[in-house]
């Protein structure tokens, strides 16, 4: 399980549970990955509780400095 900074943990915290896209980026500000979501925090939350399955997504979480998203109206 990785643990997110304290100022992303808050960024996480504050995500609505409504649908939208996201945006992981880098410490250099790159984006590394966009998803979509039915529920924005819970679905970004899922990324850092727990050890994935597959290594390559093990490795994109440790490398999340930053996110970004939007809100739609729906899924």
């Amino acid at each position: 399980m990785v643990i997110p900074s304290e100022r992303l943990k808050e960024k996480i915290d504050m995500l609505p549970e409504s649908p939208g896209v996201y945006m992981y980026f880098d410490k250099e500000g790159t984006i590394i990955y966009i998803g979509k979501a039915k529920r924005l925090r819970r679905r970004v939350r899922s990324y850092f509780n727990r050890e994935h399955t597959v290594a390559r997504t093990n490795v994109l979480v440790r490398n999340i400095a930053d996110l970004k998203y939007i809100v739609v109206n729906s899924e």
